[in-house]
């Protein structure tokens, strides 16, 4: 999700001490920026994540799957999944509590858009044939194994996942859950008690991002994995045991990249880049040596198009490295779900 740059007349308008807390999704182009940022990501376009080529063609489909979450939402509006009512709203809101919460009753309009979202992929098998029999698969889920399926994605429970259908099932929620968080007023939603959940509907973030543009310039917000909202959370503490004494940041770049290339390409269009668009900052670990997990955070500040999403699940050399060094990651990319090797 990129934030709108504010005009000069707004700027001055600006309360400069308010941080912005909670940064809404917007759907209507969230999707699509994630498919382009998958394709230019696959291309290997992209010099501060280097990917290997084995996961290219994962990325491809990933941003056909995007490409087809962009198509239902238009198709459904706005308001095409509908909030609890009021008196839930309510309750969740002086309570302290996610008011539209990953874990509780999913909304009734979710299967149209999961049944919506395979109609749309149809229309990619021709570039994608592997969908052909991804598709079918998945039209074979009766009603109770869907509904099974989704509760243990929303749930965190590995066991009754099944990794070859769950990043399409993720792809209906993040659609139905991005909608509804949308209507939602951002000034009204409440902080919850522990900062590394998200706020608005209680799943973990996939990874953070240093945002750019008005009152976000500079602070660090975590990205939920299902309604794809941004919270804000200070730097320099870790996002899963909220411990500021031990955090690092590890990086990479590709070995095959030249160094002069961003400097040399910038002084030809008659600017200088000095601090900004280092590569090296593009994507980065946060590791925590008082839980020894981790987290990627990724800088806007050094590449405008980055998306927490596409940018986690390219930057899996990174993961390599940071989990040999002997740090858990601490929570999973929602497009991406391994079976646990058996001991």
């Amino acid at each position: 999700m990129v934030q709108r740059l504010l005009q000069p007349g707004e700027i001055e308008a600006l309360d400069h001490n308010a941080i912005p807390r909670l940064l809404l999704p917007h759907p209507a182009t969230l999707f699509a920026a994630r498919a382009a940022r998958l394709r230019q990501l696959a291309a290997g376009a992209v010099p501060g994540i280097p990917v290997e080529d084995s996961l290219r063609g994962y990325l491809g489909l990933m941003a056909h799957v995007a490409d087809a979450q962009q198509a239902v939402v238009a198709a459904l509006g706005a308001q095409g999944v509908s909030l609890p009512d009021q008196a839930a709203l309510k309750l969740a809101h002086d309570h302290n509590m996610p008011p539209l919460p990953a874990t509780g009753s999913r909304p009734p309009e979710w299967r149209t858009v999961f049944d919506r979202l395979l109609d749309q992929l149809d229309g990619a098998v021709a570039s994608a044939p592997q969908l052909g029999a991804a598709l079918e698969h998945l039209r074979a889920i009766d009603d109770a194994g869907l509904e099974g399926l989704a509760d243990a994605i929303l749930g965190g429970y590995l066991d009754g996942i099944d990794p070859l259908r769950a990043p399409f099932v993720v792809a209906a929620l993040q659609v139905s859950w991005s909608l509804m968080a949308a209507q939602l007023d951002p000034a009204w939603a409440q902080p919850l008690v522990t900062g590394t959940l998200c706020p608005v509907c209680g799943s973990q973030p996939v990874a953070s991002a240093v945002r750019i543009g008005g009152q976000s310039q500079g602070y660090r917000y975590l990205h939920c994995s299902c309604c794809e909202s941004e919270w804000h959370m200070v730097r320099v503490k870790c996002s899963c045991c909220e411990a500021n004494g031990k955090v690092a940041y590890q990086g990479l770049v590709d070995k095959h990249a030249d160094p002069q290339a961003a400097n040399v390409a910038a002084a030809a269009a008659g600017k200088t880049l000095d601090k900004a668009n280092d590569p090296t900052k593009v994507a980065r670990a946060e590791t925590c040596d008082d839980c020894w997990t981790y987290r990627k955070i990724f800088n806007q500040e050094h590449d405008y198009h980055i998306e927490p999403v596409a940018d986690d699940l390219a930057s899996m050399l990174l993961d390599v490295l940071v989990s040999e060094a002997g740090y858990a990651r601490a929570s999973g990319n929602p497009l991406l779900w391994l079976k646990e090797e058996e001991a």
